[in-house]
């Protein structure tokens, strides 16, 4: 099973980005999506940023990661 995490977008650099999951940034590949802005959500998979996620989905979705997690 592949897992898919919403991280918020905090840097665009062309077709490379980097986003922010609980104060740790990755770098991310933005190339299979359009029109990605600084303050959006997406879902991160294996290194790239596969879909653009409402930020009210993202938040819910973020709450239960951390209810499984226990933090």
């Amino acid at each position: 099973m592949c897992l898919a995490v919403p991280m918020r977008v905090i840097e665009v650099r062309g077709d490379m980005g980097v986003a922010e999951l609980w104060g740790v940034r990755r770098e991310v590949g933005l190339h299979l999506l359009e029109d990605v802005e600084v303050g959006d959500y997406v879902l991160v998979h294996a290194g790239f940023a596969i879909e653009k996620v409402d930020p009210g989905e993202a938040e819910r979705t973020l709450e239960m990661l951390s209810e499984i997690a226990g933090a």
